[in-house]
């Protein structure tokens, strides 16, 4: 194993399995695996329903259900700074050291691989779905229960984000 430390950055709005399933990758093949939820400052926003904590929480509980070893997995929230130029730096501050980053957004992608520093590797989920599609079918009043870990979907449920993603829309 060249690479000790990966990093899976995401918005997480909400975490599902397709998220589930990189992390429980990434937790095979890593020592350890931090997670950055990403635009950590943005919440009750359409793109955007869930504050940092919750996503947090849906995160921890998805992975605790799964058993995963937690004492080599970091969740940290990581606030935008709005200025890719020193977007890179400002997650180096924020988060513990990493060595590979894997995302499935384009511009984080980007800015890692001009960055030059870290190996940026292709998100590859093993269950095809996106937070889009989940907020989009429970917009349109649509079966997504079964695209959340069970965990998630209880705790989502629990704060009522179905109501708030119909609301906020």
């Amino acid at each position: 194993m060249s690479h000790k430390t990966a990093l899976f950055v995401g918005r997480f709005q909400p975490f599902h399995k397709g998220h589930l399933s990189v992390v429980k990758y990434l937790a095979f093949h890593y020592e350890k695996v931090v997670i950055g939820i990403g635009s950590a400052e943005d919440n009750y926003l359409p793109k955007n329903p869930f504050t940092a904590g919750e996503r947090y929480e849906m995160i921890h509980r998805a992975l605790e259900e799964e058993e995963l070893n937690l004492s080599k997995i970091a969740i940290i929230p990581v606030r935008n700074i709005n200025n890719y130029a020193l977007w890179v730096r400002h997650v180096e501050l924020m988060l513990p050291k990493f060595d590979v980053v894997y995302t499935g957004s384009s511009i984080v992608k980007r800015l890692f691989k001009d960055d030059r520093k870290y190996k940026v590797e292709e998100v590859k989920k093993k269950i095809m779905t996106s937070a889009t599609k989940v907020r989009r079918k429970i917009l349109e009043c649509e079966k997504w229960e079964d695209l959340l870990p069970p965990a998630t979907k209880n705790y989502l449920l629990s704060i009522k984000g179905d109501k708030r993603i119909r609301k906020i829309n």
